[in-house]
Formats: structure tokens, sequence, C-alpha cells
């Protein structure tokens, strides 16, 4: 760092009777690594790194310069690139919900349809029961852009299977359990492989020797099981789980487990995989029909519950659940009955073996059935497809927004513009979307699938690249000054004095954090904002 000597304090000239750094309004042009200027203009010490200046300190915060890539409005939330250039914060696409065109996967009358995505091939696997042939099979499908392609249906039950479900297990794995047709309706499973769109099956084996029915089923992933659970109509139409063991293409059962001693229906089950554990939501006969639901761990072949928990003191049909993995919530949608069957839906929140439940949120006003919920962890909303029963019927979705224990949700789009049934849906990670399947009574019962999007809204906001505010209107290619931490900007409107603003994904600012979270400072008037350190 450069010294001077001297006593005029007006200039940078050496003097005998002072030291102290050189003052300069501008900068001094040329410089070696550790030099260092004071600007007046800015009130701010910029030292030189070996490559640029950079403001350091001063009176009230400090600046930061950098080529503006676009233009910058005075006061605009600023960002830094890759490549060292700043631009304001935006967002682009639709907020609105998408979707491409549908894709007949079985021409013919379907039902009982189960979806999955196998993250290990990038394809959706759908199983389902073709009436026509009355078999159980099963299809591949690869998602490009808005469109979905399958290959050939493979056969995986000789006969009209029932309750079909599917769930991905690792490695170009599935796992598939229904009930067989037919009396005496045994609970079923096999394992599939994935070879580009194509699956393959393992032997059938038995985990129920009895009537098994309203089949849900979850992967637990941190014990490497998956756990089927189901109404057993051999035992007093009790709820009950069992856990399997998949290896090579085969699969192996531990001791089925009673969780609930009355009937069920609608069981759906989720893997909570913060706390580790599987949630069974279902309708419980023995208490009215509340919705009910109850946690289980894993332990080896076995599983045991903790204590059930009413999550609708009323009677719930079509119950289905998924996880929110952003927010660590279990998401249960269904018909409430004693509501005019409305949409609903509530958010529960797993400690240890229990599982509590914040207030339901209604998201149709009309009869809603064949509800199906999945998480899109890209756009990190909910996602419900469902059959409107004030609307002919016709498929529907809706996304929806967790905060805490609540769940917020958008406008329900129409996917399908006749009746739907058997709804399903499978998250696309590697495409981020979702796939939904259901059967078109529009179009004689067959077999479709569409893909859809919770929305096309994107932002260049990260959870690290927002730097400060805008100092004064840059164009294109200008050298711009950006107000860094500790600096005072006083460009704002409308900010509420005393609270800590967030930027938004369009570069506004918010009491209210968004996703990512982005603090941007503390507002000490209408129009300042103290920028975050």
């Amino acid at each position: 760092m450069a010294v001077f000597v001297g006593s005029n304090n007006a200039d940078s000239k050496i003097r005998s009777n002072r030291v102290g750094f050189a003052v300069s309004t501008t900068n001094p042009g040329s410089a070696a690594e550790g030099d260092s200027y004071y600007n007046g203009t800015a009130n701010a010490l910029n030292v030189y790194d070996g490559s640029g200046w950079n403001a350091v300190g001063g009176g009230a915060g400090g600046n930061f310069e950098a080529v503006a890539s676009g233009t910058i409005p005075n006061g605009a939330t600023v960002v830094i690139n890759t490549d060292g250039t700043v631009g304001v914060v935006t967002q682009t696409g639709s907020a609105d919900p998408s979707f491409g065109t549908p894709a007949v996967f079985q021409s013919s009358s379907t039902n009982y349809t189960g979806a999955t995505y196998d993250s290990t091939n990038g394809k959706v696997v759908l199983v389902y029961r073709d009436n026509g042939a009355s078999r159980g099979k099963a299809i591949v499908g690869t998602v490009s852009g808005t469109s979905i392609s399958f290959g050939s249906a493979v056969e995986f039950h000789s006969s009209a299977s029932q309750d079909n479900r599917v769930e991905f297990v690792g490695s170009g794995k599935v796992v598939v359990a229904y009930q067989q047709g037919g009396s005496p309706y045994y609970g079923k499973a096999r394992v599939g492989t994935i070879s580009g769109n194509s699956i393959s099956f393992g032997s059938e084996v038995t985990f129920e020797s009895g009537n098994a029915s309203n089949i849900g089923m979850a992967y637990d992933s941190s014990n490497d099981r998956v756990v089927i659970a189901y109404r057993d109509g051999g035992n007093s139409n009790y709820g009950t789980a069992v856990v399997g063991t998949v290896s090579g293409t085969s699969i192996s059962f531990g001791t089925p487990v009673v969780f609930e001693s009355a009937g069920i229906y609608y069981a759906s089950a989720t893997y909570d995989s913060a706390n580790g554990k599987v949630v069974i939501a279902y309708r419980d006969t023995g208490n009215s029909d509340y919705g009910t639901a109850i946690v289980g761990t894993v332990s080896g072949t076995s599983i045991s519950f903790g204590s059930a928990a009413v999550f609708e003191s009323g009677q719930a049909n079509y119950i289905t659940s998924t996880y929110d993995s952003t927010n660590q919530k279990v998401i249960i949608a269904y018909g409430d009955w004693g509501n005019n069957s409305y949409g609903t839906a509530v958010v529960g929140t797993v400690s240890g073996t229990s599982i509590s439940f914040g207030t339901p949120v209604v998201y149709e006003t009309s009869q809603s059935a064949f509800n199906a919920a999945v998480y899109d962890s890209a756009k990190k909303k909910v996602v419900i497809a469902y059959r409107d029963g004030n609307n002919s019927s016709y498929g529907t979705a809706i996304v929806g927004t967790v905060s805490g224990t609540s769940i917020s949700f958008g406008t329900p789009v129409v996917f399908e513009s006749a009746q739907s049934n058997y709804q399903v849906a499978a998250y696309d990670s590697t495409n981020e979307k979702v796939v939904i399947a259901y059967y078109d009574a529009g179009n004689s019962d067959y077999g479709t699938a569409v893909v859809f999007s919770s929305n096309t809204l994107a932002t260049n906001l990260t959870a690290n690249n927002f730097i400060g505010f805008s100092d004064d209107n840059y164009t294109n290619g200008q050298t711009a000054k950006i107000q860094i931490a500790g600096s005072v900007d006083d460009a704002q409107t409308g900010l509420t004095t005393a609270r800590t603003h967030y930027v938004q994904n369009d570069g506004s600012l918010s009491t209210t954090a968004g996703n990512p979270s982005v603090e941007a400072g503390t507002a000490v008037s209408a129009t300042k904002i103290i920028i975050k350190g």
C-alpha cells in the first residue's frame, strides 16, 4: 500500500510532516496489488486486488463497480453474473400452469392406474388394468418438452388386476403391487426392470393370502424397503402393512402388521425422508369414517406404528398423499364428504412416531374424486390432479404452495375436457415435469397421459448472487456503480420501516421471504433500506 508523507491534506504530494493514504476522488489509474485510494464522492476506501478496485468500507458502506448487462434502473435489485457483469433480478415465463397434448398409452378401456418415475433411466412407468384384454399391464414413457411417448405395453398379471401401484426402488427397478383378478383376490407383487422404453418382470410373489384391496405403497429409501398398506379382507378389513425387500428381480416379505384394528378404505402411503418414516393415510370405518393418518417405522423386515391422528373429522374419500421435501411436510388431499365432497388438503408434520396437522384448506368447491398428489421439487409446488364434479367431471389440476402448516392454491386448470377417472401422477425430475395419467371417458375410456408444468417461471436470482442496489440509471455496457452491504439505498418506495425485506424472484422487495430466501436489508423509511451485510 502506498504511503505518503507531507503537510498538505488537499493533495497527494510527499510532505515532511504528514503520514497517510493518497486521497483522490477519481481512480488513480495504474496500481499495484494492495494500493488504495479514498473516493470522497462514494465515501468509500477502495483497494486494488491485482485485477480491479474493490470498495472495502466508508462511512455509509461501500460500492461495487462492474459492467452492466442490460439496462439497470436506479434502485433496482442487482445480481452478479458468472461472467462478472451485473444485472437486474428478472423473472421470465408465465405463472400459470401449462400442459402438453394428451397421449394415448392404451387404446382400450383402462382403470386402476399407478405411476412412478425411474430416475436411473429417466423414465415414467405406468401400471394399469387393460379392460380390453383383462390383463394387468405396464408401460414405459419418455418425456420430451411437453410431450410423452411410450414403448410397448408388457403384461405383469394374466388377469384383470386391481388397485395397481408402482414404486421406483433404485437401480432401474420398480415394484408393482396389486390385487389379483378373481377370487380369492390375493395381494401380489413383482419386480420390474427398466431397459430403454421397455420393462421386464421377475416372478409373482404373494404378500397377502387373502382379499387385499385399497392398496397404497411407498419406498423407504433409508432402509431400502417398500411398505405396502392395504385393507385385509381376510382379517375383518383391518388396515395392514407389510415390508418388502428387493433382491435382483425378486421380492420377499416380512410378516404383515395391523396398523388399524378396524376397516379402512383409500390407503395412501408416502415416505417422509427428513424423519425416515412412512406415513399412511386412510379412511377409518371404526371411527365414523374419519380421515386418519399414522406413522410407521421400518426395522428390518417389519414395521411398527405410533398412534393414529385424525386429519378430517368427517368422511374422507379418494385419499392421496405426497411429501414436500422443501418444507419437510406431508400433504394429504381428499374429498371431504361432510363438506359436499369438496376437494380439500391438509399439511402434516411428523415428529418421532406421531403426526400433527394444520387446518384443512379447500382447493375445489365441488366434488373432487380420484385425487392424485405429487410434489414438483423444481417449482417447489404440490400438484393435485382430480375429477371436477362441478365442471362436467373434467380432468383438472391445481398447484399448491406450502407455508408452515398451511397450503395455498392457485387457479384450477383443465387438462382433459371430458370426464377423467383414476388419476395418478409422477414427477419427472430430469425434465422437471409432472406426468398425469387417467382414463379418458371422452375417448372410449382409453388410457391417456399428459405432461403438466406447475408453471414456466424462471428467475436469475439464487441464494448467493444478490449484491445490492443500483446507484443510478445505466445502459448495457456501462460501468455501473452498485451500492453493497452497509450502504443505504434511497431509491425505494413502499417499504415498511423497521422491517426486514427480502428480494423476490421478480426483483421486488417484500417482508415475506421468497424462494430462495434472499435478505435484502432493513428499511429505515418508506424509501430507504440498509443493505444487508
